[in-house]
């Protein structure tokens, strides 16, 4: 099977590629690195012909909100018209659990017009809508500190590690098109300052981290609920403590 990895050399990317070609099948790294540009058109035609599953991991450069609106309806509209000049037979694209609960904040309005890019297109496809990932934790705690205090939110927190990600991604593109939206988490439910707590104490961070009661993300007022799947989700194997010891020998 031949598929395009959109997004294939970053974090979910570059373990995706990994899994599907130890698998046997022919992937494609699609970046403007490698000549394939989902935002200028640049090697579209060309990646896509003879291809079976596209498999959409691109990410803005930018956060600013008309920025990342911009990068995702174009990319989507983009990789979905060359798919379905190729007769491409699946979309697969990663996407984030409760997105639409989270609209006051501006790239979760980009990440659901790119989910309304796909799912008004009339092409099979999967979405992938996935909890936030351990490998967050740092840039959470950093995002929210002032003055060695990290100031965070009690709002349910549920983290997946970025190979039980990549794991679901290419089983997903590898089965028939679900034509709707999957949702995968990590294994086990915390809140945000909790788990942010026990990372830095794992790392022997001496931040302190506070809980400061607003359900808040990154600058927008959230649900208590809106991180963590309101129903059925599908687990990954690897909990904290697993992804931490992980993390500890890399160090």
């Amino acid at each position: 099977m031949k598929i395009v990895v959109i997004g294939g050399s970053g974090l979910i990317g570059t373990k995706v590629v990994a899994q599907l070609r130890n698998r046997g099948h022919e992937v494609i790294v699609g970046s403007p690195n490698t000549g394939i540009n989902s935002i200028t058109g640049e090697g579209l035609a060309e990646a896509m012909n003879k291809t079976d599953v596209v498999i959409d991991l691109a990410n803005s450069p930018s956060w600013e909100d008309k920025a990342v609106l911009d990068f995702f309806q174009t990319s989507g509209r983009n990789l979905l018209a060359a798919e379905a000049n190729a007769g491409v037979k699946h979309h697969v694209a990663l996407s984030i659990v409760g997105v639409d609960l989270m609209q006051n904040i501006g790239y979760m309005r980009a990440k659901k017009a790119q989910e309304d890019v796909i799912t008004s297109s009339g092409r099979p496809y999967t979405i992938i809508r996935s909890t936030q990932f351990f490998e967050f934790l740092g840039g959470i705690a950093d995002q929210a500190t002032a003055e060695k205090e990290v100031h965070l939110s009690d709002v349910d927190f549920q983290p997946i590690a970025s190979d039980d990600v990549a794991s679901f991604v290419a089983s997903f593109s590898l089965a028939a098109p679900v034509n709707g939206r999957v949702e995968i988490a990590g294994p086990e439910r915390f809140k945000m300052y909790e788990i942010v707590t026990r990372y830095l104490q794992r790392l022997g961070d001496p931040r302190r981290v506070i809980a400061n009661g607003r359900p808040q993300y990154y600058g927008g007022e959230i649900s208590h609920s809106a991180l963590v799947p309101a129903g059925h989700a599908e687990l990954g194997a690897i909990d904290f403590e697993k992804w931490m010891a992980g993390q500890m020998k890399k160090a």
